[in-house]
């Protein structure tokens, strides 16, 4: 378990001493591993999961296909198990751990008292719902609007830009998880990359030519 000064230095949100002491006495700590999967869809929800340290992928899966809904880093909640716990329903989407990742597990039922009786915990509830709505309506923009093809493109440069590297490390298949799309339609697509020289393919990650 983190130690107090520790925790609150991850959770800057919750400023006031006295949620603070909730969250110490209510809250569990769990430490996920990379590929542990910690909300399944259709699961019944009486917890809500804050992340301390690590990156959560939340995903709903249809016939073998997955499409990405959004990712939750440090400091960030899921909104789709926000909106189960609160409701009181099941989850309608997958969260699974990407890498080693520690996790703050809060009982349900106090999600709606605490935003009565804290302010910073109410603006952290609103502030979710917010920023994962602005997250899905993109994320829909491009699915309704973007060709795939330029979908692909602006995710393998994204990936260059955020981790530095012309090293794309992710199979076809994950690309085509990522994108909302079959493994078939992401290799059709490199290779056409590949041919406009754009890319080079190797065993296991892409090699960006520009």
């Amino acid at each position: 378990m983190e130690k107090p000064d520790e925790l609150f230095k991850k959770l800057k949100s919750f400023s006031e001493p006295e949620l603070q002491k909730e969250i110490l006495k209510h809250g569990k700590f769990i430490k996920a591993n990379k590929g542990d999967i910690l909300v399944r869809e259709g699961q019944y929800l009486n917890f809500l999961p804050i992340v301390i340290e690590g990156l959560l992928r939340v995903y709903q899966e249809n016939d073998d296909r997955e499409i990405l809904l959004y990712y939750v880093g440090p400091e960030q909640t899921c909104m789709m198990s926000l909106s189960a716990a609160y409701f009181d329903y099941y989850s309608t989407a997958n969260g699974i751990a990407i890498e080693p990742t520690e996790i703050l597990v809060l009982p349900a039922h106090l999600i709606a008292e605490w935003q009565l009786k804290y302010p910073s915990w109410n603006r952290f509830i609103i502030k979710t719902f917010k920023s994962r709505y602005d997250e899905l309506l993109a994320a829909f923009g491009n699915v309704a609007f973007k060709p795939i093809h330029v979908r692909v493109k602006e995710y393998l440069f994204a990936y260059q830009k955020n981790n530095r590297s012309s090293k794309v490390s992710i199979s076809h298949q994950n690309l085509a998880n990522e994108l909302g799309t079959t493994r078939v339609v992401i290799s059709r697509i490199l290779k056409q990359f590949e041919k406009e020289n754009l890319i080079k393919l190797h065993r296991g990650y892409i090699e960006l030519k520009t």
